[in-house]
């Protein structure tokens, strides 16, 4: 028997429950995997909370890993048993001491990157990669901004951004993250707690705003990242710390200036096995040039799952957390 954090009802953190579960051997196209570190991110919360319903109950939890091949199954050629995988877009279960996953999921890890360190960056750094260099392809000598600079998110964007040439404007809730941001290399830093973010753009940018804005945070958020927009800007809503964005009406963007609009998400960036080793090569490239830096700020042990929630909705945490099982 393994252990691992299943939920039967989704709810507030108490709903994590941590269980013994049993793990088959792995069917056609699957993999066995002995897991050494999960990566804790926000869209857990999501999954627990019902914010994103799950069809099925009790359920896994957790979309991030890194870990060893302990078996494979029929039609497995291009993994081996002993060889170190991670993965970050799930299926749901990363909440675990072992499990079986799709071999089309997971990508080998080179040697320079280290367990944690890939637990702590795969969906993170992932979703830089697809927001920066796809949803909004990003241009040297470019201003943007950044909501929640100092999260695992945005301290892998700073670094990332800041070493394709663009100025990186990050918003942050306190001046101990603003010093983390900046350290990061974001160039500007907003306390949203204090200072009135649009004018603050707007004074950045001598008037014309930014021609995107990339937002984790959602509902305290949202419309102050309209107003930070230059004509025909791109709002990227990505995630919903704050909750979910407000519904608004298709004309505001006609008001604001013919802006666009879109909610993404890592999945569809890659839905193909050829699109998430793509993804993952570039991450891994920018980690192993030194160019970003993924520093695990946080660990806990896979059966604290609780509290390690409760300490990321409470905004207690800083850049990557992982869970150790």
């Amino acid at each position: 028997m393994s252990k691992a954090i299943r939920i039967h009802a989704q709810g507030g953190p108490g709903v994590l429950s941590y269980e013994e579960v049993a793990v088959d051997a792995p069917g056609p196209g699957e993999i066995r995997v002995r897991q050494t570190a999960v990566g804790l991110n926000y869209i857990d919360t999501y999954h627990r909370s019902g914010l994103y319903p799950l069809p099925n109950l009790p359920s896994g939890i957790g979309l991030e890993a890194a870990g060893v091949v302990e078996a494979v199954g029929d039609g497995v050629a291009n993994l081996k048993v002993g060889q170190r995988i991670a993965y970050g877009a799930g299926p749901l279960g990363a909440y675990a001491e072992e499990r079986n996953l799709p071999a089309s999921k997971v990508v080998p890890l080179p040697d320079s990157i280290g367990d944690q360190q890939a637990a702590a960056m795969m969906l993170q750094g992932m979703t830089v990669e697809y927001l920066i260099r796809r949803t909004y392809p990003v241009s040297a000598g470019e201003t943007v901004l950044f909501h929640a600079a100092a999260g695992g998110v945005g301290l892998i964007a700073c670094q990332w951004l800041n070493h394709l040439g663009v100025t990186v404007i990050g918003t942050v809730g306190s001046e101990e993250k603003a010093e983390l941001a900046a350290a990061h290399g974001c160039h500007h830093t907003i306390n949203y707690r204090t200072e009135n973010v649009p004018e603050k753009v707007a004074a950045l940018t001598d008037g014309v705003g930014v021609p995107v804005v990339y937002d984790g945070v959602g509902r305290d958020t949202f419309h102050a990242s309209l107003d930070c927009l230059q004509r025909r800007g791109l709002m990227v809503s990505f995630g919903n710390a704050s909750g979910p964005p407000p519904d608004i009406n298709p004309a505001i963007l006609t008001q604001k200036g013919s802006l666009f609009l879109t909610r993404p998400t890592l999945m569809d960036y890659v839905a193909t096995e050829q699109e998430m080793r793509n993804c993952a090569a570039a991450l891994f490239e920018v980690v192993g040039s030194g160019a970003v830096q993924i520093r695990v700020n946080q660990t806990y042990a896979l059966a604290e799952a609780q509290q390690a929630h409760e300490d990321l909705e409470g905004r207690k945490t800083t850049g990557s957390t992982v869970l150790i099982p």
